[in-house]
This record gives C-alpha cells, structure tokens and sequence, in this order.
C-alpha cells in the first residue's frame, strides 16, 4: 500500500501519522483489491483510540494496568481506556423481564448438541504433497462416482477405505460438534439425512466421502439453564450501545480530519 496516497489523521490537533495507519491496517479485513477500506477502518480505529486517550487524560485518569495473563498485562493505554469507560458508561442492570422475552423470541436457538449418525470412506494422503494429494483425490471422485447417491452400495464401497472404520462398513458411530476436524464437520452440516456429500471433502487425514445415516436435534434447554447466558449476552450488546453513544458524544465535540466515524 502506497502510504503517500492517504492523508495523516488529526484528531483535536493530535496528529496520527500514516505510517501508523498503515500498521494498523494488517488487523482490518478487506478485498484484496481495495486496500483503502482497510486503511479507512484503521484510522478509524485509531481515531476512536485517539478520542477515548485524550477524554481520560483530561479527566486526570491514571492506568492501573490489569494482568490479563500470567506475565500479561495490558498496555498504559489500554488501562486508560478501560478506567475511562468504567467511569464513563452507566448499564443498567438487565432486566428480567427482558432476558424471558430474549429466550421467547425462538426458543429453538437454545438447543442441546445435536448428534449426527455418520460413516465415511477416507482416501488417505497427506495434503500437503500435491502429487499424494491428487492421486488420493481421483481415487476418491472415481469411488464416489461408483456411489452414484447409492447409500445401500456405501458399506461394500467403504471396504476400500483407509479408515480402520471399514470393518464396520464405514460407520464412525454418533458424532457430536467438535468431534472431528473442522472441515468434515461443515460438510456434515450441509448433508440431509441419508445424504451423501457430493464432492469429496479434504482434511488433514486426506479425502473423505460422507454419509449422513441420521441426526438427533438436541433438546430445547429450559430457560433456568439458559438464561446466564442470554443475560450476559443483552449486557455485553447494551455495553457495546453505550460505548457507541460515547465514542458519538466525544466525536461531535472534536475536530477531526482525514477519518470518519460513519460506518464502513
């Protein structure tokens, strides 16, 4: 990114250099092509921190930073910012009433783990060597076009898998999430009971064909069970309102140039 292409920011006649930005931009996502919006959400970022700094500086807040970690503590600044929206920011505690009504909306969201009912084929490999990883590959597309969507022909198909699960026709028993690796699992969720994936999925083991053979939804959680977490969720977003408001309030009263504050 050509730094000379974008302006300093200046906030309340504190300037923050543009090389400075263009660090901060490695932690904004953007698309490859345009570069700018990354730069646009760093100084913004930057202009925000800038805001929050110089309101607790005039306040006279001292840091008093916090260990987040065994020998991690937070920077001076951080501290600052932290002391500054702990004295700044009054939440009302969340009510009742408004936790039951969060839960009634769809009660559906709050389910035990589903289990999934699953058998596989693996093509062994390691993907990380092409050729392995391409031979193992037309094995696999060559085994799943024999398939054809034919669930009763995957048990004598999943006799040439380099599963140790082949003696059980493939079958890997009741998974629930975070049983098996993060690939796999995205593609089980996307299969209908007794559905086949339709192209082979790689993992780190090589290329897997699945079977979905069942699911069981999990059960509804009842609200006592249920309800710390929604609590703690209406209060982390009626936080994240009242910081906004702040930010909004410390903006409206400064001189900004070369950074927005509207969304991006």
């Amino acid at each position: 990114m050509n730094i000379a292409l974008f302006p300093d920011v200046v906030v309340n006649g504190e300037t923050i250099p543009s090389a400075a930005i263009a660090a901060e931009a490695q932690n904004h996502e953007a698309p490859r092509e345009k570069p700018g919006i990354a730069w646009r959400k760093a100084a913004q970022a930057l202009t925000i921190r800038a805001l929050l700094l110089q309101e607790a500086k005039r306040r006279g807040l001292t840091p008093d930073p916090l260990e987040l970690a065994p020998n991690r503590f937070e920077t001076e600044d951080e501290a600052l910012i932290r002391a500054l929206l702990d004295e700044a920011l009054e939440i009302e505690p969340i009510a009742e009433d408004a936790v039951r009504a969060e839960w009634q909306k769809d009660t559906d969201r709050y389910r035990s783990a589903p289990l999934w009912d699953v058998s596989h084929i693996l093509c062994a490999c390691d993907p990380r060597d092409d050729a392995e990883r391409a031979m193992a590959e037309a094995r696999a597309v060559t085994l799943l076009a024999r398939l054809d969507g034919d669930a009763k022909g995957f048990a004598a198909a999943a006799r040439e898998s380099d599963c140790g699960s082949k003696a059980s026709a493939g079958h890997l028993g009741q998974l629930g999430p975070g049983d098996t690796v993060p690939e796999f699992e995205a593609a089980l969720r996307g299969l209908p009971e007794g559905g086949i994936s339709p192209a082979p999925v790689l993992s780190r083991h090589g290329w897997h064909i699945i079977r979905l053979n069942a699911t069981a939804q999990g059960q509804v959680l009842p609200y006592e069970t249920v309800r710390p977490r929604i609590a703690q969720a209406l209060e982390k977003a009626a936080w994240a309102r009242a910081s906004r408001d702040f930010v909004e309030t410390l903006a409206t009263g400064a001189q900004i140039t070369g950074a927005s504050l509207a969304p991006i």
